[in-house]
């Protein structure tokens, strides 16, 4: 590896054992064994690597959230069974979610870092839409992205806040599907098409 890729590899680290917030650039030298110069080099700024390593993490975890799903695209059954995958991720030692919360409160703090993060959350919407689809994310619309991929963004944002606020009275996916299942419920009692 070079240093650009140790440099990711020791901010991964970091990010982990510190957060955003507490890591400086020493910390992430000391970690990748690279120097202070490298960082501006490859990255422009240490929050600039940090946002990077960060966006590579979550990545990373679309393995796990693809995992084995089952049911048809669309149904009930790949909704809970998706977010069941989801949902383990945040249960898992040494989970990155609490990570995501930091980031997510001091997002006004670092514009530089947000916006990056902001598009990186789009194609998370667009991976979402893909995911409960069964579409692959290069067929998935514009406007589903702006659509479906903002309620399942939107559902995933509140997952994490309450399993790291709470984890103990966090919903599991089959809570979350029974809701979801209420929902199409009341909106076809109304007579208005789910």
């Amino acid at each position: 590896m070079g240093h650009r890729e140790d440099l990711l590899e020791g901010a991964k680290r970091c990010l982990l054992a510190k957060g955003f917030v507490r890591t400086t650039a020493r910390d992430i030298v000391h970690e990748s064994g690279t120097n202070l110069g490298s960082i501006g080099y490859h990255y422009g700024s240490k929050d600039a690597l940090l946002a990077q390593a960060y966006v590579a993490m979550v990545e990373n975890m679309s393995e796990d959230f693809d995992g084995e799903i089952r049911g048809e695209p669309g149904s009930l059954e790949r909704f809970a069974s998706a977010w069941s995958n989801i949902i383990g991720t945040m249960r898992a030692p040494g989970s990155m979610w609490r990570l995501s919360m930091e980031i997510v409160a001091m997002g006004d703090q670092l514009p530089e870092v947000r916006d990056h993060l902001a598009r990186a959350q789009r194609e998370g919407s667009r991976g979402f839409v893909a995911m409960f689809s069964g579409v692959p994310e290069e067929d998935v619309t514009e406007e589903a992205v702006d659509t479906l991929g903002s309620f399942y963004t939107t559902l995933m944002m509140g997952l994490m806040a309450q399993w790291t606020f709470d984890p103990k009275s966090a919903p599991e996916a089959g809570q979350l599907t029974d809701g979801l299942r209420q929902v199409i419920r009341g909106v076809t009692a109304t007579g208005e098409t789910p």
